[in-house]
């Protein structure tokens, strides 16, 4: 099965109104970011135990690790969860940057050193989140 298709199955497998936020949060990304490498995660690992939700992953970042070993992973993810919706913006060196920057202005949000969570989109500033998305792909764009 293609990326395509993996992430269509998983957002039609979302119930209520989560699958209506996630398909606008999809396309958003995809707007701002045209042409960018798709992924998804089934949210298992390699011996497929349920280490996560399934995510959709826009862009490549090169990542290091402690050790000096890089890999590539996607600069944004979002996921659906019980409690609503995460953006993850990855590769932002300062934990506190998007807290500092965006928290006050996003809305009815909790704001990490990467994540971005709510329980709808209904519940923030659209706007806001797209610009904290495109500010991290632009500090992280290979």
């Amino acid at each position: 099965m293609s990326i395509d298709e993996q992430i269509e199955q998983y957002l039609a497998s979302i119930a209520g109104s989560k699958q209506g936020d996630m398909r606008k949060l999809h396309g958003a990304i995809l707007e701002m970011n045209p042409g960018c490498r798709l992924w998804f995660l089934d949210g298992t690992d390699e011996s497929g135990k349920v280490v996560s939700n399934p995510n959709i992953g826009f862009g490549t970042l090169r990542k290091k690790y402690a050790d000096g070993k890089t890999r590539e992973f996607y600069q944004v993810g979002i996921s659906a969860n019980t409690t609503g919706l995460s953006v993850y913006i990855m590769g932002i060196d300062d934990k506190h940057y998007l807290n500092q920057k965006y928290a006050h202005a996003i809305g009815k949000a909790h704001v990490t050193g990467y994540c971005i969570k709510f329980k709808a989109l209904k519940d923030i500033d659209l706007d806001v989140l797209k610009t904290a998305i495109q500010d991290g792909i632009e500090q992280t764009r290979t």
